[in-house]
């Protein structure tokens, strides 16, 4: 059975054996945003939203669904993160056609399976926070364009998507 094999002869499911890659050091960068209201943006920059710092908490959310991925997603290995960033950026209409806010993570480790699962999770679950601490604001905020961005190490090599 290879390595890349994701099912038994019976048809299960099952982890993928990554116990003959090469351990390596691998980083994964992924990206999104969320759209909003400029009130609520505003509300977000000023730092009075009811539930308190709305990035710095969306931040640790991210940190800790990073280092939570193989919990949530099926037959993910858990890792051992060596660096999870989180960063934010507001953005105006003129920037992207939209008021809202870009999230970054990257996601780093020295293993044998790369940190792409981690990465997307980590900005997923910060932009649901965002949504969370500002939805008694506004509830038509939308999450968008979710996807990896880069990703290095491994015997892939690298990865840096177009754009």
């Amino acid at each position: 059975m290879s390595a890349l094999t994701h099912f038994d002869a019976q048809g299960r499911a099952h982890m993928v054996d990554v116990a003959a890659k090469a351990t390596t050091h691998r980083i994964a960068v992924a990206s999104g945003r969320i759209e909003m209201l400029p009130a609520t943006l505003a509300v977000i920059e000023a730092g009075t939203a009811k539930k308190g710092d709305v990035l710095g908490i969306a931040r640790i959310a991210g940190i800790m669904a990073a280092k939570k991925t193989s919990d949530l997603i099926p037959l993910c290995h858990p890792l051992a993160l060596t660096r999870v960033a989180i960063e934010f950026e507001a953005s105006s209409a003129q920037q992207l056609g939209a008021v809202g806010i870009f999230c970054s993570a990257t996601v780093e480790t020295v293993g044998q399976t790369g940190v792409e699962m981690e990465a997307l999770t980590a900005v997923q679950v910060a932009l649901l926070t965002i949504y969370d601490m500002c939805k008694a604001v506004d509830r038509g905020m939308s999450i968008h364009e979710v996807r990896v961005i880069e990703k290095h190490g491994g015997k892939s090599g690298s990865f840096v998507a177009a754009g």
